[in-house]
């Protein structure tokens, strides 16, 4: 069981920004003659079926076979977007070369595993529901902000997307023009598939709800900002944790109907549910994980906590001496450097830091 959802980060700013923002407004209508899509059964995208929209320039192709569901796809939406870029988000929409493969015959395991990237949507589009915006506090706090937030503009459009520097547009909450596009009359929108596998739905009744919940409390943490390559906010973090940040929910077993992934077995097959509310997309999955280059980083990362010695070695080795010297270090990394360093060499090595690792939220200690 998780206690508190979100792990405190051990260095600002070492996540690529997620900013990622909306392309030009797509047409509004999309002629028949414009659309392509080939399944074998009416509405059935559990078989092998073809997704080719001329108006979108949408083009993804699945294939069933043996044990193995093969998604070929550029990645584009087969629906209107906002506009990219735009005040939030400064990237433009592009296609991209993608191929996903997904088990025919998931394995449910019964332990989470936390990924970046949970899902694709059926049209080829990614889900990929946390962000790298951290604001961060003098006083050694540090708050992952969640994508669906008033807080920083992160430009995301109707379908709560946006787009990554690469071009790649990407889901952080519901797709709407995707349970649009998919829905067949019924209450479960079949809308992608989960890197275990396992079916992603949406529930239009929203009978299912999440397991999380809101903190008690108030947040700590003084002088407090976010920073990206254009600007820098003062943000104060006091007051109640009111689902700006990831680090204000916790997970209670059996508050929802949901498990800690967003998940639930219906008439005995398990699937992940797109909701309405925190975590709003699957943070972690429950099956077997076979696309190892899918996962994310570990739960503490994923939460808002420390980065790998690698992430590390990549932000701050300067030098391309595959060390952090105490010149290097960064943020809190720099100020609590002396304590880390426990031989004393003047360098962090892997198992010093990997040591090291406060709660999200919670002061780390400076050395005196």
């Amino acid at each position: 069981m998780i206690k508190k959802y979100f792990i405190a980060i051990l260095v600002s700013g070492l996540f690529v920004s997620c900013k990622s923002q909306k392309n030009k407004e797509t047409h509004a209508h999309s002629h028949d003659e414009n659309v392509e899509a080939h399944v074998h059964e009416k509405n059935n995208y559990f078989d092998s079926y073809s997704l080719v929209d001329k108006t979108y320039g949408t083009k993804t192709i699945v294939t069933v076979k043996a044990s193995e569901r093969k998604m070929v796809t550029n990645a584009l939406p087969n629906h209107k977007t906002g506009e990219f870029p735009n005040s939030g988000n400064p990237n433009t929409i592009s296609a991209q070369n993608r191929t996903y493969t997904f088990p025919i015959n998931p394995k449910y395991t019964g332990k989470s595993t936390w990924v970046r990237e949970p899902g694709v949507a059926l049209n080829g589009v990614k889900f990929e529901p946390g962000t790298a915006e951290v604001v961060v506090c003098e006083t050694g706090e540090n708050y992952r902000v969640e994508a669906l937030q008033a807080l920083i503009d992160l430009g995301l459009d109707s379908n709560h997307a946006h787009v990554q520097p690469t071009g790649a547009y990407h889901y952080h909450g519901t797709p709407t023009s995707v349970i649009e596009k998919f829905d067949t009359g019924k209450d479960l929108v079949h809308i992608g598939f989960a890197h275990d596998g396992f079916p992603m739905y949406y529930s239009k009744s929203g009978k299912y709800k999440p397991s999380f919940k809101l903190l008690d409390g108030t947040r700590e943490g003084e002088d407090c900002a976010y920073k990206n390559p254009k600007e820098t906010i003062d943000i104060s973090v006091g007051g109640h944790h009111d689902g700006t940040f990831g680090a204000d929910f916790e997970y209670v077993a059996n508050s929802g109907d949901l498990d800690e992934c967003n998940g639930i077995a219906i008439d005995g097959k398990y699937m992940y549910l797109v909701t309405n509310e925190f975590p709003y997309v699957s943070r972690c999955l429950m099956g077997e994980v076979t696309q190892q280059e899918r996962k994310g980083p570990s739960r503490d990362q994923q939460q808002g906590g420390k980065p790998s010695f690698y992430e590390i070695l990549k932000m701050m080795d300067t030098n391309k001496d595959s060390k952090v010297s105490k010149a290097e270090a960064k943020g809190p990394l720099s100020e609590n450097f002396d304590r880390i360093d426990k031989n004393k060499d003047g360098f962090l090595t892997k198992e010093e830091l990997g040591n090291v690792g406060q709660r999200q939220g919670q002061r780390v200690p400076k050395h005196n």
